[in-house]
């Protein structure tokens, strides 16, 4: 069995944005020379996610919408975890949107539904922050 890692590098700008990384993780597919097998994605840290979904912006755009309902960033003083960090909110946004995704391997690409794209989800932007590709097959 072959196994292959490789780590992406993303600096976001402002606090949040959702950057579709699809391209990405088939260029390690590519180069892992794996025709048959499992691709998970991670994100390394506490405050960014990584998700499947549509790469539609209203679908974006919504996201955005719901999850400064569920989880606000101000006031920050709303939340215990504040104090020498102002990013309560983006570990609640990762924790709903999710830390990580499996997809299989067949004849060398992703096998995806219909619409299906890999996206990188910032929730507390500013900082260098890891993704994990990490293949296994044959």
């Amino acid at each position: 069995m072959k196994s292959y890692r490789h780590e992406l590098l993303f600096e976001v700008p402002g606090r949040r944005d959702f950057i579709n990384i699809t391209s990405d993780v088939e260029k390690c597919i590519a180069e892992s020379c794996v025709k048959e097998g499992l691709c998970l994605v991670n994100a390394m840290h506490i405050t960014a996610s990584v998700f499947i979904n549509d790469d539609e912006p209203g679908l974006h755009h919504d996201y955005e919408q719901w999850l400064e309902k569920l989880a606000p960033h101000e006031p920050v003083s709303q939340y215990r975890h504040n104090g020498y960090e102002d990013n309560a909110d983006a570990h609640m946004k990762r924790q709903v949107m999710g830390r990580e995704v499996v997809v299989a391997i067949t004849d060398g690409m992703l096998d995806f539904g219909t619409w299906e794209q890999i996206f990188y989800g910032e929730f507390d932007g500013g900082r260098k922050k890891r993704v994990l590709v990490k293949i296994i097959g044959e």
